[in-house]
């Protein structure tokens, strides 16, 4: 009811619901098998005989049980209670796979000791519930799960916890300057050097929180900048800053083939003049697309040492034209071609930074900045009255400032307001985009309905005299057994010499056929073709007419409306009450 709209729900607790941690008490082989082990496994329901054909079951193991009767989501089956090679199974001893976990191993899950037999998987594995948005474009804010939380809490489903971003102090100059060569294509463009992390696999929490979205956790430092891109819609890039040729990074146009290079989804691209390019090596080696990803030659590894962090501001419209040209996408593309915020610049790369030392350790640089980031949104005049004159609600000044605030809108009272959209609003233009704003979050359900008001009859009568006369004519043709035909109002000029007409006058500049160039001076040539198109496919006894236009000249009072009909060959309707029959054409007028 706030704009936002739901796509999907996606609950793992409800599917690991049956699943819980158990403890094997024994395990010995099969008497059937020799890849099979017969295990006493100590679970919430007792000590339970269980099968198990993992190579790591063992006395001992604390793993996942799933009880008879439990759908297992990763086999798509249900347990039923039935022997295995003589032994019945009283249950099973899951992996990874078989739960959906990012669990690569072979064997079934190792847990740790300290867990208690019955506690459910859920906790054990921290699932939480997954809402799944559908983002209109015109709303980029809400690439981000802040954006998402200011609006919601905006509602009154909450209290926005949002912390604020506090800039971390560098202990030296940055090495690496930046030159924006074209600033039309990014007007700004920020970075800093961290020296002497540690990069490796991400801390669970974090692993946990990118899975859960669909995404693969790859290192800490990927990870920092996915997570705040999904967290803030703030993209980021992070180089290696060994492999940086020179000591500068040069943000310029594409250059075609001279610019191809293999980028981090394994795809080589060679991007042309209209296209942003990160570049090294004094301006002369391509290493990034510009607001959609970065090149293989300069990403982080396990190895990396010391790192260079980009926090950009992209031109929309040049970054979703180069995702198009070069088929390229990435979730930077897809937030950057609808508008990061412009103000995140700077605050991303603090946000990053801290992160970085929180994970990884090292020592930040000084922050460089080159260009400015366009202006923001200027402010207008708003008179909080227009709220119930537009939308018919009638709330208290104090409510409006109360919404327009938390969503982050800056409102100087005044007689008018004046009112400044936050710098990741600009959509919102002007008074009725804030009438909006405050109808969605006060609730639609609370817009007032009152029946409209009657609307006396029109005095006489609906139709002029000309339009009574056709309607006559046409019950009166369609009584008769005639057909009505809606024909083209243009016809071949040759053939419309032939009744009368064909002045260059009536000739079309553009024709959407050849044989349709001109304006038509009678209904009758149409018509007769029509007939013999009937004719010509066994209908030869069709009886057509027509109600339209035809033009004399080029003048207003040049358009007549008739009535035209060509009598069939073989049987034609009787007219009127003498029973005679049509003539073979007839046009008149109305």
């Amino acid at each position: 009811m706030a704009g936002l709209e739901v796509e999907e729900v996606h609950d793992p607790i409800a599917a690991l619901a049956p699943f819980t941690v158990a403890k094997i008490v024994s395990a010995e082989r099969h008497p059937n098998a020799d890849r099979l082990q017969v295990c006493q496994v100590e679970t919430v329901d007792g000590l339970k005989e269980i099968v198990c054909g993992a190579p790591n079951a063992r006395a001992g193991l604390t793993t996942i049980y799933a009880p008879i009767g439990a759908y297992v989501p990763g086999l798509g089956v249900t347990l039923v209670e039935k022997p295995v090679r003589g032994v019945v199974s009283n249950g099973m001893l899951c992996s990874g796979a078989e739960l959906e976990l990012p669990d690569e191993s072979d064997g079934i899950l190792e847990l740790s000791d300290d867990l208690q037999v019955g506690q459910p998987a859920a906790g054990v594995f921290g699932a939480e519930p997954v809402i799944d948005f559908e983002v209109t474009p015109n709303r980029p804010d809400w690439l981000g799960v802040a954006g998402i939380a200011r609006d919601l809490a905006a509602a009154g489903l909450g209290k926005l916890t949002t912390p604020e971003i506090a800039p971390v102090a560098g202990a030296f100059d940055s090495p690496v300057s930046v030159t924006l060569e074209a600033p039309e294509l990014c007007p700004v463009f920020a970075g800093r050097v961290i020296r002497g992390v540690q990069n490796g696999p991400s801390p669970e929490w974090l692993q946990q929180r990118l899975t859960a979205i669909g995404l693969r956790p790859i290192n800490r430092l990927v990870d920092i900048t996915n997570l705040i891109s999904y967290d803030r819609a703030r993209p980021l890039h992070v180089y290696d800053l060994a492999s940086l040729s020179g000591d500068g990074i040069v943000v310029r146009a594409g250059r075609g083939a001279a610019d191809q290079m293999e980028a981090l989804d394994g795809k080589t691209y060679a991007p042309g003049a209209a296209d942003c390019v990160i570049a090294d090596d004094g301006g002369q080696r391509a290493i990034g697309l510009g607001g959609v990803m970065g090149g293989v030659s300069t990403g982080c590894s396990d190895e990396t040492v010391d790192v260079f962090v980009e926090s950009a501001w992209f031109d929309p419209i040049v970054t979703a034209q180069t995702g198009r040209s070069l088929g390229a996408s990435s979730d930077a593309q897809y937030r950057f071609a609808r508008g990061v915020d412009t103000a995140s610049v700077v605050p991303g790369l603090e946000l990053a930074t801290q992160l970085i030392l929180d994970l990884c350790g090292g020592e930040p640089s000084t922050v460089t900045v080159a260009g400015q980031a366009p202006a923001a949104p200027a402010a207008f005049a708003f008179d909080p009255a227009y709220v119930k004159r537009l939308s018919g609600m009638d709330l208290g000044e104090d409510r409006i400032f109360e919404i327009l605030f938390a969503l982050g809108f800056t409102v100087m009272r005044g007689s008018p307001w004046s009112v400044t959209p936050p710098s990741w609003r600009r959509d919102v233009e002007g008074p009725a985009d804030l009438v909006e704003e405050v109808a969605r979050i006060e609730g639609y359900a609370a817009l007032p309905d009152a029946p409209l008001p009657p609307v006396a009859p029109a005095p006489g009568g609906v139709l002029s005299s000309r339009q009574a006369r056709v309607r006559t004519a046409r019950r009166a043709l369609a009584a008769l057994g005639y057909a009505e035909a809606v024909t083209w109002s243009f016809t071949k000029q040759s053939i419309a010499a032939l009744f009368g007409g064909g002045d260059e006058r009536l000739v079309l500049e553009n024709p959407i056929a050849a044989d349709l160039d001109c304006m038509r001076p009678s209904a009758l040539p149409n018509l007769i073709q029509a007939a013999a198109r009937n004719a010509a496919r066994g209908h030869a006894d069709v009886a057509l007419f027509e109600i339209g236009p035809i033009y004399l000249d080029d003048q207003p009072n040049g358009q007549r409306t008739v009535i035209a009909g060509p009598g069939g060959a073989a049987r034609r309707p009787p007219l009127g009450r003498g029973g005679g029959r049509p003539p073979v054409c007839t046009e008149g007028a109305t």
